[in-house]
């Protein structure tokens, strides 16, 4: 009889492997109590959601937001009471609700919140857009603020309270004053939780405490949106890279939550009458290969375009582990939920991929055995496999592609040097975006081909650009449905990012935890949540 890999990890997991958990582990935690609940996390790096995006799961913790999605996509209230907007079009007005407070004690003013937008819009794709339109935005009295625009912007409730770019999380106008090169490092909000700076334990552990003073609204939880209720006392993030290691403690009970425990895991945690699969993020994720348009091979298109023709969709996000049940091919810029999803100009499509078409269009770019270099992520296990699919694949049809293994922080920071690879540059990276996100060719990085000026990766096409700066202009779905048709035409063209496939990863958790809030993302709500006993 042939063993599988799956049912070596069924049977080790079920028999103890928990036994043999890493004393690092054991050392550091305890079985939760009541009021406390522990997720398995990867390690944060940087903590200023200006600075980085990756920031943003601490941030819609400990920071609040002057609007916010519900599970539907649409812009609710948050920080604000109410708004209006005057007859011309052109003034926005917004009035703080009753009782904000940061963690300090201090109120929230609309001092705090211009400086936020201020700063926020300055890296923000949607939040450049914004400062270019507006005339003035400033302080009214302690509570109010407006927005003076020099011409219409119907996008501008649904721009700040995207989650598909940075967040606009508000800070403290002394924070905010900043330059948004100069990262914060006071860590206070106004949110819902208190991050803990005594107990942050960077690589082990990072604290959040319920912040008592917090008043939320009275609406129901929806999204990010409606009442941030937190129900417990403490989250504490535990670092813990090693999948079996994160499911093995989630079955002893000493975390409760692990955010995307890899798929060859699912018999495991259903077999288990304690824990439960929850599919939270019900949007599911994009996945997709980034090529840097600064350096050969993928200065040159029919490089690029090579990309899309090599890649067996089915079959890299398989390799990445994900469950077959859970998987789509994604063919539009759009993703494949949003109102802008079509099918213009993907002729390139075909399951399994067309690699000879690839080596053909390599060799028609100039490719000549040069080393390319792919950015690993080792402590994202989809991304690590993904990345030695690829590079596989890739050496299948003479590209000589080498990976570079380090953590999600050394992706980062190498990812930023637009430099050669003699001296520390790149190639190619692999990250993932929500689907449901992709609605917004504004706010979004990915969408941005303004060379110096977009994601990393630095994709630049001047007429696609011209078509994306009408977006704002437009009010009308059937409109913006025919500019998103043409702007993926000529973006499978230029090609600056690749898709790999849709996934949808479930959570997973103790069934003593209830009450996750569902949204269209990858970060994960910490209110409503609570512990019941089992």
């Amino acid at each position: 009889m042939t063993i599988t890999r799956r049912e070596i990890l069924k049977t080790g997991l079920a028999a103890g492997t928990a036994l043999s958990m890493p004393t690092i582990l054991r050392a550091q935690t305890t079985p939760a109590d009541a009021r406390t609940v522990r997720w398995a996390v990867t390690n944060l790096y940087v903590f200023d959601p200006v600075i980085s995006i990756d920031a943003s799961q601490h941030a819609y913790a400990i920071y609040d937001t002057l609007f916010a999605p519900n599970l539907k996509g649409i812009a609710q209230p948050q920080m604000v009471e109410k708004w209006g907007l005057s007859q011309d079009k052109k003034t926005y007005t917004f009035q703080l609700r009753e009782g904000l407070a940061f963690h300090d004690g201090s109120p929230v003013t609309a001092a705090d919140c211009v400086a936020s937008i201020r700063r926020w819009g300055q890296v923000d794709a949607g939040g450049k857009l914004i400062l270019a339109r507006a005339k003035d935005i400033s302080k009214k009295d302690e509570k109010t603020f407006t927005f003076t625009l020099n011409e219409p912007l119907p996008l501008l409730i649904p721009l700040l309270a995207s989650t598909g770019g940075y967040p606009l999380a508000i800070m403290r106008e002394k924070d905010a004053s900043r330059p948004a090169t100069e990262q914060v490092t006071s860590n206070i909000g106004s949110g819902p939780f208190k991050f803990n700076e005594a107990l942050a334990r960077p690589g082990a552990s990072f604290t959040y405490d319920r912040n008592e003073q917090y008043i939320p609204r009275q609406e129901p939880a929806d999204g990010f949106a409606g009442g941030k209720v937190v129900k417990v006392d403490r989250v504490v993030w535990q670092v813990i890279s090693d999948q079996q290691t994160a499911v093995a403690a989630l079955q002893t009970g000493e975390i409760d939550f692990v955010t995307a425990p890899a798929s060859d895991l699912y018999p495991v945690i259903e077999s288990d009458p304690n824990l439960a699969l929850e599919t939270v993020n019900e949007s599911g994720s994009d996945f997709y290969v980034r090529m840097n348009f600064l350096q050969p091979p993928f200065d040159n298109a029919k490089a690029r375009q090579a990309m899309l023709h090599l890649i067996d969709q089915e079959a890299i996000m398989q390799a990445a582990g994900f469950d077959s049940k859970y998987i789509r091919p994604v063919k539009s810029i759009f993703g494949n939920n949003t109102p802008y999803s079509n099918d213009e100009n993907t002729g390139w499509y075909k399951k399994g991929g067309d690699p000879e078409k690839a080596r053909q269009l390599f060799q028609e770019a100039g490719y000549t055995g040069e080393k390319v270099v792919l950015l690993q992520s080792t402590d994202w296990p989809p991304a690590s496999k993904a990345a030695e699919y690829l590079a596989f694949i890739l050496r299948k049809i003479g590209v000589n592609a080498e990976l570079a293994p380090s953590d999600w922080g050394g992706v980062e920071k190498r990812r930023a040097n637009k430099g050669p690879i003699e001296d520390g540059g790149w190639n190619m990276y692999i990250s993932n975006w929500t689907d449901a996100e992709l609605d917004n060719p504004i706010s979004v990085p990915l969408f941005r081909a303004n060379g110096e000026d977009a994601m990393v990766g630095w994709a630049k096409n001047d007429q696609y650009e011209a078509l994306r700066a009408k977006w704002v202009e437009l009010e009308t779905l059937d409109e913006r449905q025919a500019l998103a048709r043409e702007m993926q035409r000529l973006a499978w063209d230029f090609v600056g990012t690749a898709m790999l496939g849709q996934s949808f990863e479930p959570i997973a958790r103790r069934k003593s935890l209830t009450g996750l809030v569902h949204v269209l993302s990858v970060y994960y709500p910490m209110w409503n949540m609570q512990k019941v006993s089992a």
